[in-house]
This record gives C-alpha cells, structure tokens and sequence, in this order.
C-alpha cells in the first residue's frame, strides 16, 4: 500500500501535465481538459468546489445532480468567486461525461452507481469521446462487489478506466480540502489519479486493486460503528456509577479503551470541546450513513466468508436509532441518547 501526503500547489499542476502528457487526445496537444461531476450532496458539492477552485480557467467542469438547488447553489457561488475552471450545468448524466476526460462521480448507494453508468454505457460514444482514454472515479461508499461490476462494464465496453475512491473526513473534511482517499487501482494508474484526488483532499492511500480501497474503508467503517457503540455504553455505565463525565472522558483517553468515539466524537455533551453532542447532536457523520455503511460490510464480509460477530446486533442498533423521533438525522454518536444516557 502507498500513502501519498499533501502536494504543493505547483508539484500538483506539474504532475496534471504529467499526467496529460500520458493519455490520447483526439486534438492537439494543449488542449483544455473537460470534467464531468455527477452528484452534489453535502460530499460532492465541497469537492467539486475545491477541484472547480483549483483548476485552470482553461478547462471546463460539467456538473450534474438530480437536485436542482443544488446545481444552481454551487453555479452561484463559483461564479462569485471569479476564478478556476470553467462551470457548465450538464442537461443529463450522459452529458456531465460525454467528451470528460476524467468523470468524478459521488453518489449515495450502489443502485445509483449502477444507474448512473448504464447511463453513460447504454448509448454509442461519440467519435471524439471514444478517442480519449478517459477515467472514472468513483469516490462513493458502495459494497466492492457492485463496484467491480460497474469497473467490468465500464472496461469490458472499452469505455475508459474505472477506479473507486472512497474517503474519509466527512463534510469538514471535504469543505476544508483535507480528505483522505482510499483508491483502489492498478498501480499504472495511480500516478494518474492521485493528483487529481489531491486537488480534492490531503492524503491517497493506495490500497491495492480496482475495489480494494472500498474494502478498506468499510474495514475501517466497521470498526469505527463497534468503537462508537460501546464508547456510548461505557460512559453510560460510568456516569450511572456516578462517575464524573469529564473525569471519566478523561480516564478512557488515557488508558486502553482511548478510541476516535471516545476521544475526538466523545458522545456526551461537555467531555470534548467541539463534538456533535455539544450541538444536540447536529453535524458530524449522520446515523443513517453509518446504518448504510455498516449494512455494506456486513454484505461484503459475508460475501468473502468473514466472520463477524457483532455485526448483526450493531445494525440492530443503529437501524433502531434512526427510527426514534429523538434521534433521526443526527450524528451516530447519538446512540448515547438512545441508550437513555444523562445529558
């Protein structure tokens, strides 16, 4: 696995050039590069305006979301800054990736993954489109099985090359541009993609091949949804005992049951400066993503015939904190309240 770090601003336009150096144009050289961006929630619409931000005024960023609002909010505000690349509202998903040389796409589930490529798949190309090597990157948390089958079709059509990126950092993560993105790839595109998710994070960490980096993610998704449940029952136990919040916060970050729930997403209100509990739970990574994204391992482990114990009772969990009125739409660490934890 390679880790790459944070790539000042002109090493990265170097190796965009680098990089263009690599592929097949239908035009001659130097000409402006074209984008398609295809899904604009809370994720996307930060990323897509860091990479808008930080390209060339030369090349043009086709963007598309079912969400009308969305669109006309992210046209307004590049608009108002003046600068980056061009922005022009695709009429279809088929018109966002026609004649892009790389296709970015971040989408909520699989089936929108699978819909959005037979989008781009179901009809013949155009000449100057099927002369480009072009590239996907698909930066959404789906299962790897369905992102393979998306990256067989995508290559067994001859259309490009397929790759997934998940990330992590969440909304403040990808509206500050410090992500971190998981990329599964071959390693002969890797030098292709990592600036390009480096204008959209601070951090690649190639995992292996074409799927390896969702599988990575939901390895590291998993563990967190366990971490948060029993962070929530501890200092619930704890404070039940009549222990002092903070002094309990305290003793677990200093001792072996220190973990991200505990330390930085503490789930009771006051222990950590900043955490969504101090805002009614409000922000932060929302429980019905970590429902979906532990829902995802669990079919993905069963899938490769890993055992996971405690996987079924912790979807239990979060299935039925989504569903109490008190809870829905919150941060995950929210199972506290559910829990009946003091606040």
């Amino acid at each position: 696995m390679h880790s790459y770090v944070r790539i000042t601003p002109p090493l990265v336009r170097s190796l965009l050039r680098s990089a263009a150096q690599q592929r097949s144009f239908s035009a001659s050289a130097g000409r402006p590069a074209q984008w398609g961006f295809i899904g604009l929630g809370q994720m996307g619409f930060n990323m897509a305006k860091n990479l808008q931000k930080k390209l060339p005024s030369t090349d043009t960023i086709r963007i598309y979301d079912i969400n009308t609002a969305a669109i006309q909010k992210f046209v307004d505000e590049t608009k108002a800054t003046g600068s980056g690349a061009a922005v022009e509202v695709a009429g279809s998903i088929r018109d966002a990736s026609e004649n892009a040389e790389t296709t970015i796409t971040v989408l909520p589930e699989p089936s929108h993954v699978k819909n959005v490529f037979s989008s781009i798949l179901k009809e013949p190309m155009s000449s100057d489109a099927l002369s480009t090597e072009r590239l996907f990157i698909d930066c959404s948390t789906i299962d790897p099985a369905s992102s393979r089958e998306v990256a067989n079709a995508v290559h067994s059509t001859e259309r490009g090359r397929f790759v997934d990126a998940p990330m992590s950092g969440g909304v403040v993560g990808a509206t500050a541009g410090t992500l971190t993105f998981m990329l599964g790839a071959p390693e002969a595109l890797v030098s292709r993609v990592e600036p390009i998710l480096l204008l959209m994070g601070k951090k690649v960490l190639h995992c292996g091949e074409q799927g390896a980096g969702l599988s990575g993610k939901l390895a590291n998704n998993y563990l967190l949804a366990i971490n948060n449940i029993a962070t929530c029952e501890a200092m619930n136990l704890g404070i039940s005992w009549g222990l002092d919040p903070k002094v309990l916060g305290n003793l677990i970050n200093i001792s072996t049951g220190k973990c991200w729930p505990s330390e930085v997403n503490n789930p009771v209100k006051g222990v950590v400066e900043g955490a969504p509990a101090g805002r009614d739970y409000s922000g932060g990574f929302g429980v019905s993503l970590m429902k979906k994204d532990l829902g995802l391992a669990i079919l993905a482990a069963e899938e490769s015939g890993a055992k996971l114990e405690l996987a079924t009772r912790a979807h239990e969990v979060y299935t039925s904190t989504e569903k109490d009125e008190r809870c829905k739409g919150k941060d995950f660490s929210v199972v506290y309240r559910y829990l009946g934890g003091v606040e």
